[in-house]
């Protein structure tokens, strides 16, 4: 895969490459609300992703491509620990708590923390008018999404709390990870690269939930065995080859409005099949948060541009 310079041309199999990212990416927080049904958050994230990395490392042996040399692991660990065990830990152990449907949400608020991030490791670079403007739209459609229901009082009222600080501690993490990936990995092969940074990210949710003590509550039914292997094989070996696909034929520009599609499909999925409420207000807080991300996104654009 090219890391810089243009795309390859575009083809009809990179647009469906495209389409595949957005829905599948969208239905798996769908796929994590039923799989927390029996399985605990750590425990199913840690199983999820040693299987795909290990499931992607063997696919590539088998096709007689080399895995990342050992001097490179340090990074993919580092990687695997920001990416993975706090990215995807804190969206699992969040979704406890909060509905699939606004999970997504609040995870789509990922480019605030990317500025933010990026100003902090980049020498106290300052935040530009857009960038605080961006910024502190998003953080008032938070407010309008969630304050209610934190407000409520009771354990519902703490644990709801809880949730959403640990989806912004998921995207606290990602953005760390992509900034550290931006100065310090320059993978020669990415899929080599994704394996084992999901197969150490997975190593890293098994810990936590080893020191969580989950093992105890950990179990399965059809239902639930069914959620974890589509989130292992299709959410994360096959949704992420798509994704690959995709930026190696297609504008950057153009594959990240897959962040803008993954929302509507987990609000839809979660109203329709587990019966999570939407309000008024939901329509409104989203439609905040996502005129946020445009203005954050704009301002990123004019700064790479």
């Amino acid at each position: 895969m090219r890391t810089s310079g243009t795309p390859e041309p575009a083809t009809v199999s990179a647009y469906f490459a495209w389409i595949s990212v957005c829905l599948i990416w969208g239905t798996t927080y769908l796929g994590i609300k039923i799989a927390l049904e029996t399985i605990p958050p750590f425990l199913m994230g840690g199983i999820r992703y040693t299987i795909s990395g290990a499931v992607l490392a063997a696919w590539l042996l088998a096709r007689g491509r080399r895995l990342p040399a050992r001097e490179d692991w340090g990074r993919l660990v580092i990687l695997g620990f920001f990416m993975l065990m706090l990215g995807n830990g804190g969206v699992v152990w969040g979704e406890q708590f909060v509905p699939s449907g606004l999970t997504a949400v609040l995870i789509g608020t990922s480019p605030f923390w990317m500025v933010t991030v990026d100003a902090i490791v980049s020498g106290g670079r300052q935040l530009g008018v857009w960038q605080i403007l961006g910024l502190a739209i998003g953080f008032a459609g938070i407010v309008v999404l969630v304050w209610p229901d934190i407000t409520a009082g009771g354990a519902g009222g703490r644990n709801f709390a809880l949730g959403v600080l640990s989806l912004q501690i998921a995207c606290a993490g990602w953005a760390i990870g992509s900034a550290y990936t931006r100065r310090h990995v320059m993978p020669r092969d990415v899929f080599g690269s994704a394996a084992l940074q999901m197969f150490f990210g997975g190593v890293f949710l098994m810990l936590a939930g080893t020191l969580a003590g989950e093992w105890p509550r950990l179990a399965f039914n059809m239902r639930t065995t069914i959620a974890l292997v589509y989130l292992t094989l299709v959410g994360a070996v096959i949704a992420f080859a798509a994704y690959s696909y995709a930026l190696r034929h297609l504008e950057m520009a153009f594959v990240s409005l897959y962040s803008y599609v993954n929302p509507v499909i987990a609000v839809v999925l979660g109203t329709l099949i587990l019966n999570e409420p939407f309000h008024a207000r939901t329509a409104i807080a989203i439609a905040i948060i996502a005129a946020g991300v445009v203005v954050v996104r704009r301002a990123l654009v004019i700064d790479n541009g």
